[in-house]
C-alpha cells in the first residue's frame, strides 16, 4: 500500500514495536533462567541473601551490644577475613578434586548450622565474646568454601555464551540483597530481637540446600585416570596456573587495583558529617552513602541485556574500571549529597559491568578442573581489596582529608589499570 503513490505507509504501532523490543533488549537477559537448574540456584539466591545480610548484621551489633566497644566489633574484620582466606584458597582445591554438588550440600548445612547455634546463644543470652567470633569465623570458613563452589558449578549448567547474563543475575541479587538485607534487619531487630535474625537465616539456607539437592552430579573431570588431590600442592598449582594465563592474571590485577585503591568506604563517616551535614552518629547521609554502590550495581544489572553481546571483554573489563575510579574521584570532589550519590551509583554501575566479565573470563578460560581454584583465588582477591582499601584511606584521609582521599583512589585506578592493561596487551586483544 502506498500514499501520494510512491510513500509506502509504515504499518500501524512500528515505533512502538521498535521502542519495546529495544527496551527488552536493554532490560536483563533471563536466557539463563530457562535452565531449570540454573533457574532453582538463582531463585533460591534471592531468599538465602537477605538471609545472609541479617547475620551481617547481627553479628557486629550482638558484638557491641555486649562489650560497648567498636574496638571488639573490629575484631570481625579479622575473625571473618583469616577463614576467607585460608579456606578460599583451599576451598577451590576441594571444588576440584569431588562432587561439587555434595560439597555444596555440605557446606551449605555448615553455614545454617552455624546460624542456629548463633540464634541458641543469643536467645539464650550467652555473653561470650570470643565464642561468638569463633562462631563467625566458622561460618566464614564453610562460606569460603561454598562460594568458589558454586561459581564453578554454574559452567557446567549453562552453555558459555550465557555466562555474563547468569553472572549479571547473581551479582544483582547480591546487590540487592546488600540493599534490602541491612534495611530489614534495622526493621526487624526492634520488634522481633536480634536471635531472631539467626534463624531466620537459617531458615533461609534450607531453600538453597533444597536447590543443591536438586542439581545433578557435578563431579571432577578425570585427568587421565589420575585421581584429583586437594593439598597445599594443587593450591599453589592454581596460582601458577593463573600466572601462566594472563588473561585470568590482570583480571585479578585489576580488582586489586579497582577495590585496593578506590573504595572509599572507610571515609564515609567522616564525610556524611563534615561534607553532607549528618549528626553526630550518623544520619541519612551515611546511609545513602553506603548505598549508593550498591544501588547503581542493581540498577546496572537491571540493564545489562546488552553485556552478551560485547566480544571484546578485555576493553569493556579496563573502560568500567576506568568508570569505576572516576566516579568515585568525582565523589570525592562533591559537596552535593545527592551529587556525590550519583557519583558513587555510577561507579558502582562500572564496578558490576567489571565483576561480570572478570567472571565470564575466569569460568571459560580456566579449564574445568581448574576453575574451583580460580574461582578460590577469584574470592580471595575481592575480598582482600577493600581491606587494603580501608588500610591506606583512613590515614591518607587524616592527613589530606576524606574528599582529597577519594579522588587521590579514583584517579590511581585509573592510572593502574591503563599502565597494567599495556604491559599485558593480551587482556584488552581479548575476545569471547
Amino acid at each position: 500500500m502506498t500514499t501520494r503513490d510512491d510513500e509506502p505507509t509504515r504499518p500501524p504501532g512500528a515505533p512502538t514495536h521498535r521502542l519495546s523490543r529495544a527496551l527488552r533488549g536493554a532490560l536483563a537477559d533471563t536466557r539463563p533462567l530457562q535452565t531449570p537448574a540454573y533457574r532453582r540456584l538463582w531463585t533460591a539466591g534471592i531468599v538465602t541473601v537477605v538471609g545472609a545480610q541479617l547475620t551481617v548484621v547481627a553479628v557486629p551489633t550482638q558484638i557491641y551490644q555486649l562489650t560497648g566497644s567498636s574496638a571488639y566489633v573490629g575484631l570481625t574484620g579479622l575473625f571473618g577475613l583469616v577463614p576467607l582466606v585460608v579456606f578460599g584458597l583451599w576451598g577451590g582445591a576441594i571444588a576440584d578434586a569431588v562432587d561439587r554438588r555434595l560439597l555444596l550440600l555440605c557446606t551449605g548445612s555448615g553455614i545454617a548450622a552455624v546460624s542456629l547455634v548463633l540464634w541458641v546463644t543469643a536467645a539464650a543470652g550467652v555473653g561470650n565474646i570470643w565464642l561468638i567470633l569463633a562462631l563467625f569465623a566458622l561460618q566464614s570458613a564453610f562460606l569460603a568454601v561454598n562460594q568458589p563452589t558454586r561459581s564453578a558449578v554454574i559452567p557446567r549448567l549453562l552453555p558459555a555464551d550465557q555466562l555474563p547474563a547468569a553472572n549479571a543475575l547473581n551479582m544483582t541479587v547480591m546487590q540487592a540483597g546488600a540493599v534490602a538485607g541491612p534495611l530489614l534487619a534495622g526493621v526487624f531487630i526492634p520488634v522481633v530481637g536480634l536471635a531472631t535474625l539467626y534463624l531466620v537465616d537459617a531458615l533461609a539456607l534450607l531453600v538453597t540446600l533444597w536447590a543443591n539437592w536438586r542439581l545433578p552430579p557435578v563431579p571432577p573431570v578425570a585427568l587421565e585416570g589420575r585421581r584429583q588431590r586437594a593439598g597445599l600442592r594443587e593450591v599453589f598449582a592454581g596460582f601458577r596456573y593463573a600466572a601462566l594465563y594472563k588473561v585470568l592474571l590482570v583480571s585479578f590485577l585489576v580488582d586489586v587495583v579497582a577495590m585496593g585503591f578506590g573504595l572509599p568506604r572507610v571515609v564515609f563517616p567522616e564525610m556524611s558529617q563534615t561534607v553532607f551535614g549528618d549528626p553526630p552518629g550518623g544520619g541519612v547521609a551515611l546511609g545513602l552513602l553506603f548505598a549508593a554502590i550498591p544501588i547503581g550495581m542493581v540498577v546496572a544489572g537491571l540493564f545489562s541485556g546488552w553485556l552478551h553481546r560485547v566480544r571484546r571483554q578485555g576493553v569493556a573489563v579496563t573502560v568500567a574500571v576506568c568508570v569505576w575510579g572516576a566516579g568515585v574521584a568525582l565523589f570525592g570532589l562533591t559537596h552535593s549529597l545527592w551529587l556525590a550519590v550519583l557519583c558513587l551509583a555510577v561507579a558502582g554501575a562500572g564496578d558490576l559491568v567489571s565483576s561480570v566479565y572478570r567472571s565470564s573470563m575466569l569460568q571459560s578460560v580456566a579449564t574445568d578442573e581448574m576453575r574451583g581454584r580460580m574461582q578460590g583465588v577469584f574470592i580471595v582477591v575481592v575480598a582482600g581489596g577493600p581491606r587494603l582499601a580501608d588500610l591506606w584511606h583512613g590515614p591518607a584521609a587524616a592527613v589530606y582529608g576524606p574528599g582529597a582521599a577519594a579522588t587521590a583512589g579514583g584517579l590511581a585506578v585509573i592510572v593502574v589499570t591503563l599502565v597494567v592493561v599495556a604491559r599485558y596487551a593480551q587482556f584488552w586483544r581479548y575476545r569471547v
